[in-house]
């Protein structure tokens, strides 16, 4: 699918690696937001504002230093999240349908996956992320659930800005 697509999504596009098959921690949330696409879009893409609103998201920044603006393909950004540093780099975007990220932090390698879907009176929202590494096998062990839930809080905390209008710019 390239990025002038209208298609609609046909689901994660998983690089091997990352695989939920493969990936010793995977995590799944869905949730319809009563909200045109285009403004899930919007809040989802600008990363900076992230920590505004997600309260799993601090520090979200440029890798280079220089100006953070949306989200796009190759776009490299450091942020914290579950205060644990983070680069990532935006490996798959496709406008109002999917956007997707890398994970390298301490003990962590991860792919986290976002997938739109429109739906009669908004969108379907689907996360997915699926995790390698010491640190990653450790928190699952101790805290199982502790992803989901904070994947849980973005996909309400972003029903709940989209309810606001559009985001400022940055």
């Amino acid at each position: 699918m390239n990025a002038g697509s209208h298609d609609l999504p046909q689901g994660i596009q998983w690089p091997s690696h990352y695989h939920p098959d493969v990936a010793p921690v995977h995590v799944r949330n869905e949730l319809f937001i009563p909200a045109d696409i285009s403004l899930v879009w919007a809040w989802l893409c600008r990363a900076p504002l992230w920590p505004t609103w997600y309260p799993n998201a601090h520090r979200v920044r440029a890798a280079d230093g220089s100006r953070l603006g949306d989200l796009a393909l190759g776009t490299v950004f450091r942020w914290t999240t579950f205060s644990v540093p983070i680069e990532s780099r935006v490996l798959e975007c496709v406008s109002q349908q999917r956007l997707a990220w890398d994970a390298k932090g301490m003990g962590l390698d991860a792919y986290h996956a976002w997938l739109l879907t429109p739906s009669k009176g908004g969108c379907i929202v689907l996360t997915e992320e699926s995790q390698h590494g010491w640190g990653a096998r450790l928190v699952n062990f101790l805290l199982p659930h502790r992803m989901w839930e904070g994947h849980d809080v973005w996909l309400r905390s972003l029903s709940i800005q989209c309810s606001k209008g559009k985001p400022p710019a940055i």
